[in-house]
This record gives structure tokens, C-alpha cells and sequence, in this order.
């Protein structure tokens, strides 16, 4: 989470953090780090007498359908009565599956894994909260980031692997953003977002998901990963990893670019992939 702490034009960074480690690293990138942990909301009382604006980044708890993350900082927020203004970010995956449907924000959620109710859940505390204190909230509905400087952040570890990809007919339609298009659009939402908003933050892209492997590995010079039916591959991934290839959508991303009035830098996974 980021608590930002408006100061006339200005904006001066605190960010939360629950490891004493990572401190001097929030120093170094110009944020004061505020030591508290969502899952003990005694750690978070002074929070809400801080900051004017709060961005809410932190996933919900491993289990369950109620996001008591979200529930602890909220409360939080709520006792300083300062915040004006608060983005949460979401994932598109409180859409579940669409058949391959295009699917804006007023689409009706249909989450089907626990991890998709947390994130509903979260939307409805955020935008409850938001209108019971007159906070404007924006909630950002975020799907598969990815870039080559962060974790997991690119395709290319998954293709050294050598692990396959849906064949054509059971592919499934995916979506994606680059961290820093999110960054970016982040900034928007605290300083545009409409009040009681979801915006799909995702790029101009429209590919399967095998496709988008192709891509990755024409652009690095790496083999195309095999291609399998479905009821082989759920033998051979990761659970996590089919969960993803069991959901179909096409997202629009008319707000973001309307409303949050964002230009894009990565408009598309292929200047986004080739970009390192």
C-alpha cells in the first residue's frame, strides 16, 4: 500500500510496509516507509491521519472469501477521516469466465476461485466505504502485468522451461498490461478517477494466450512451446496455472483511456516484450 500525503502541488510518498528489511529500499526509491501489517490491524492506527490519497496495492489474505486486508485498512483509513481519495487495485479476474465475450465495467462479476471472491469482496468494501465517508474511490481492475525487470515479470522463463500451451481450439483469449503503463495509471486514477469507478486497466492487445507465447518466443529467439488438448495439459501444470486457462475474455479499456485520459507507452504486448 501507498499512503500519499498531499502537499500542495506535491506529493510526498509514505509507504507501508511489514518487514523492517525493505525499509532502506522504500528510502532509496524516495518514499518514507511506515512499519504496519494488514493482518494485525492493531499495527495501523495512525494511518488514517496521514495522507489526503491512499493506493491501495496489497492482495487479500490466502483463504477465504472475505478480504480482511482490505477490512483492517479500511477501518483504519476510517478513524483519521482525512483520506479523500483511495485506488484499489483488482484484478480482472472478478469477471470469470466470458467465452471469449468482449467484457466492459459494467459486465456483472462472476468470480469462480476463492481468490476472485476476495477480490469482489474488496470491491464492494472499497466503494461502501467510499460512499459512507464521501472518500472518492477508483478500483482498478487489473489483469497479467508483466516486464522484463520484475519477477516472473516476462514469458521467457516460462519457455525456458520448455511447459506447453494450449492447442488452437482450446485456447482461451488473455489480457495484459506492463508494470509501467499500471504505474502510470495508478497516478491517473489518484489524480482523475471518477468517484465510485472500476476502470479495466489493460493494454490494446487481443491474442490468445498460446499466441502470446508464440510472440514471446519469436521475439527472444527461444522454441515455440508445444501446443496440447486441454484434458493434457490438466495433467501436466500447475493448478494455478490452469485456472488461468480456464477463463476467456476481451477487456475494453475505453475509461482508462477516456476518463484516466492515459496514452499508453506499451499499447501492445509486442512493443511491450520487445522493449527488454
Amino acid at each position: 500500500m501507498r499512503v500519499l500525503q498531499v502537499l500542495g502541488p506535491f506529493w510526498h510518498v509514505l509507504a507501508l510496509t511489514s518487514s523492517p528489511e525493505r525499509c532502506a529500499v522504500l528510502r532509496q526509491a524516495g518514499a518514507q516507509p511506515l512499519l504496519g501489517n494488514l493482518d494485525e490491524p492493531a499495527t495501523l492506527g495512525r494511518l488514517g491521519r496521514l495522507a489526503d490519497a491512499v493506493l491501495h496495492l496489497a492482495p487479500p489474505q490466502a483463504s477465504g472469501r472475505r478480504d480482511r486486508r482490505t477490512q483492517a485498512l479500511l477501518q483504519a483509513l476510517g478513524r483519521g477521516g482525512r483520506v479523500r481519495r483511495l485506488v484499489y487495485c483488482s484484478t480482472t479476474g472478478v469477471y470469470g469466465d466470458c467465452e471469449g465475450a468482449w467484457v466492459d465495467e459494467t459486465h456483472p462479476v462472476h468470480p469462480t476461485t476463492e481468490r476472485a471472491w476476495r477480490r469482489v469482496d474488496a470491491e464492494a468494501q472499497v466503494r461502501h466505504w467510499g460512499r459512507a465517508l464521501g472518500c472518492a474511490t477508483t478500483v482498478l481492475r487489473v489483469p497479467g502485468i508483466y516486464a522484463s525487470n520484475r519477477p516472473g515479470g516476462h514469458p521467457r522463463e516460462r519457455l525456458l522451461k520448455g511447459l506447453p500451451a494450449l492447442r488452437e481450439s482450446d485456447d482461451v483469449y488473455t489480457n495484459h498490461i506492463h508494470a509501467d503503463d499500471l504505474a502510470r495509471a495508478c497516478v491517473a486514477a489518484l489524480m482523475r478517477g471518477k468517484p465510485q469507478r472500476m476502470v479495466n486497466v489493460v493494454d490494446n492487445s487481443e491474442m490468445r494466450m498460446g499466441d502470446y507465447f508464440d510472440l514471446a518466443a519469436d521475439l527472444c529467439g527461444l522454441p515455440r512451446p508445444p501446443r496440447i488438448p486441454r484434458d493434457e495439459a490438466q495433467t501436466v501444470l500447475p493448478t494455478m496455472m490452469m485456472s488461468f486457462m480456464s477463463e476467456s475474455r476481451r477487456l475494453h479499456n475505453r475509461r482508462l483511456k477516456d476518463e484516466l485520459r492515459l496514452r499508453l507507452r506499451y499499447p501492445t504486448v509486442r512493443e511491450g516484450l520487445s522493449s527488454g
